[in-house]
């Protein structure tokens, strides 16, 4: 059985490792890594894909940067010749990035079968082009693997068939798991001079954030004045730096005090800072997500998230800009937060997986 797993940025590749592996122990299929390139990343080397134990992908559609229209259709055209040539058995798309729509449109037009991985998640915010992408794939797909109740509930009031949904857990769990050992071995934080568990995780790059030039500044100041008492480190998105520089922020936050700026960093040594903090600041999704896992405080500055299940019963808060301030000086109090481990985010959501994958193709 040929299967495709399609993956088109580092998260991606994070969430296809786990389940590569996986497949790769059964002799009854054949998984194939299908990168789109639609976008490039800093930290996509050699050493990234030996961290996860992958092979260079067997296919590399080379879509490169452009408009969501651009990506969408050049995803489209270049998925659509590889599944002429010799076409999978299934198709796995993971997250919410332009090419898991591209792929999915392209695949269920030839009649080849797909299966979304991170299916059902909402922020019901059709401002967000990630929005608008699961929408659309979960409309589509054939399979739809999810993280959480909430996200089973969601494509239930979309009017999905309940066959259609399969909760398995959360494969970015399998994948912090899978790396436990050498992020604990890493010594980034110690590298950065960070005490342990008294220096709090930035990380910023949403354009709701950092293109608005008085959003943007903002944040930069209430940081600034945060990190005078409790050091944070900040590895830069570049989408932030280009704007920091371009509205003069950048000197501002390279002589604050206390703040860390560093590029970005790869998974084992990010995870190593988040493993070693006393709490995050985000507008990212997998960190909310990896932090409620791991008990860390987590303040995403966003007024909604396609991940609820971390508000309740997670670590994670919404946080506006104007508070932010008082939210670090609560946690800083040491102010307990009951929390819990939402059910399947157990490191086990690949081998769910595959099981179900075996018995779906051998009932049909």
């Amino acid at each position: 059985m040929l299967i495709h797993l399609v993956a088109a940025a580092r998260p991606n590749f994070m969430k296809i490792a786990p389940l590569y592996h996986a497949l790769k122990k059964e002799p009854w299929t054949e998984p194939i890594i299908v990168h789109t390139g639609q976008h490039y990343d800093l930290n996509m080397s050699d050493v990234f894909f030996q961290d996860l134990g992958l092979p260079k992908p067997d296919l590399h559609l080379g879509v490169g940067s452009g408009t969501h229209a651009q990506q969408t259709a050049q995803v489209m055209m270049a998925y659509e010749k590889a599944l002429l040539k010799k076409p999978p058995d299934l198709v796995v798309v993971v997250g919410d990035v332009n090419s898991t729509l591209a792929t999915t449109l392209t695949a269920v037009k030839l009649g080849v079968k797909v299966a979304h991985l991170e299916a059902g998640l909402r922020s019901f915010d059709r401002t967000m082009p990630e929005e608008i992408n699961r929408l659309v794939t979960d409309c589509l797909a054939d399979i739809l693997w999810t993280p959480s109740p909430d996200a089973d509930e969601n494509l239930l009031k979309e009017g999905v068939p309940p066959e259609k949904i399969h909760r398995v857990g959360n494969i970015m769990i399998d994948s912090l798991e899978m790396l436990r050992l050498k992020i604990e071995k890493d010594q980034t934080y110690k590298t950065m001079g960070l005490p342990s568990r008294a220096y709090a995780l930035l990380t910023l790059h949403r354009p709701s954030n950092v293109d608005n030039q008085k959003c943007l500044s903002s944040i930069c100041n209430s940081i600034a004045r945060i990190a005078k008492t409790t050091p944070v480190v900040f590895p830069v998105h570049p989408r932030t730096r280009k704007n920091l520089e371009k509205n003069g922020l950048w000197s501002f936050m390279k002589e604050a005090e206390g703040l860390i700026l560093s590029d970005p960093l790869s998974y084992i040594q990010f995870m190593n800072l988040v493993f070693n903090c006393s709490f995050t600041i985000t507008d990212s999704g997998g960190i909310q997500e990896e932090t409620t896992y791991l008990g860390i405080p987590c303040l995403t500055l966003r007024p909604n998230t396609e991940r609820p299940i971390t508000l309740f019963p997670g670590t994670n808060q919404l946080c506006k800009v104007e508070v932010l301030e008082d939210k670090v000086k609560e946690i800083l109090s040491g102010k307990s937060l009951k929390y819990r481990c939402p059910e399947y985010w157990d490191g086990q959501t690949a081998s769910r997986v595959v099981s179900f994958i075996k018995g779906f193709f051998e009932a049909v």
